[in-house]
């Protein structure tokens, strides 16, 4: 009978106004990046009035920077945009690259591509946050959900209420205290980096737990303020679920206390964590700025870092192309999926 009632409801998901629905976000979803890559092309351009490399270079000039290959670097990239064609010619070559993800050479790291310098620096960040935040909210969510289930049990709460209080701690913060009393003041973990001076990455076994020796950290710092966000939120939704008539209903009929509260407790209040979920892994390289920064790691974070101290627009430019694309990604895969993991929602009038 599940089965069938659960057929039922993919075929009532999944009919025209649901299919109405999916296409006009997929077309909202490819507006929005084209708007991001739009700004992203006018507004240096709208900034300076002239050449944008030439008048960034100049800036780095006056300031006292120097780029070896100045030259070089101009005569590249006004070869590969046609800096001296219209201006709509250009835009419509930019927005080819975009498609293909090609945005030319780093200021900063000529003659290194910008999507080589993303696509070595986007695995670590990828690993390190990703691991970290889906581990946050799987024991921050339980944690939290038996909160709000034993929410009569005040001692619960007191058990609990400390750690969860590190939610209001920043991470770059808790990053630098844990830095202290384990890389510095004991040793027992690397001060930075990613891995140990003198290696190169490679898929060997002895490398993967430098790395991992490495991640520990940075992994922590986000996994503990992480863990009382999610905590709190999912202990608030519990204790809302638990006053439904139909959790009333569960426990009039003799159902058992672990199938209320994993089927009809956790199941209903945990659909705002999944929202904060996808949100959050959205931004998983906005947020890892000032974590990485702070550990030395070579993510995203620290090449973003790098490339605003080093002027590098076109490299920064990347990134936050990256950032929206994974944020309106997120977005849309969850309003396509959402009515399945809820019965409730439907896309009809």
């Amino acid at each position: 009978m599940a089965m069938v009632a659960r057929r039922v409801h993919f075929k009532t998901v999944l009919q025209r106004p649901y299919v109405t629905y999916a296409l006009r976000r997929i077309l909202t979803f490819i507006a929005v990046i084209w708007v991001a890559a739009s700004i992203n092309f006018f507004l240096p351009r709208l900034a300076s009035g002239r050449d944008p490399i030439r008048s960034r270079l100049g800036q780095q000039a006056a300031s006292g920077g120097s780029i070896t290959g100045i030259q070089e670097l101009v005569d590249a990239y006004s070869e590969k945009f046609g800096l001296n064609e219209p201006l709509y010619k250009q835009y419509l070559r930019y927005l080819w690259d975009v498609v293909t993800f090609d945005l030319g050479f780093s200021i900063a790291s000529y003659p290194a591509r910008v999507a080589d310098l993303i696509q070595v620096a986007l695995p670590w960040t990828i690993v390190l946050l990703f691991t970290a935040t889906i581990f946050s909210f799987v024991l921050g969510t339980l944690v939290g959900a038996y909160l709000g289930w034993q929410n009569r049990k005040k001692q619960v709460d007191y058990l609990f209420m400390p750690l969860l209080t590190l939610s209001a701690v920043p991470y770059y913060v808790l990053g630098l205290i844990l830095v202290y009393f384990f890389a510095f003041r004991t040793t027992a973990f690397p001060l930075t980096g990613g891995y140990d001076i003198g290696s190169r990455p490679e898929w060997t076994f002895e490398f993967a737990l430098d790395a991992l020796h490495h991640s520990v950290l940075p992994a922590l710092s986000i996994v503990l303020v992480q863990l009382g966000s999610w905590a709190l939120g999912m202990r608030g939704m519990m204790v809302m679920t638990e006053g439904e008539d139909y959790m009333s209903y569960a426990e009039a009929r003799g159902v058992s206390p672990r199938t209320i509260f994993l089927r009809y407790g956790a199941r209903n209040a945990m659909l705002p964590q999944v929202t904060a979920l996808a949100l959050s892994l959205g931004t998983i390289a906005s947020q890892a700025v000032l974590v990485e920064v702070v550990f030395g790691y070579p993510g995203i974070g620290t090449l973003l870092y790098r490339s605003i101290t080093g002027v590098d627009y076109f490299l920064i430019y990347g990134i936050v192309l990256l950032v929206v694309f994974s944020i309106a990604l997120v977005t849309l895969i969850l309003d396509l999926i959402y009515p399945l993991l809820d019965p409730r929602i439907i896309y009809s009038r």
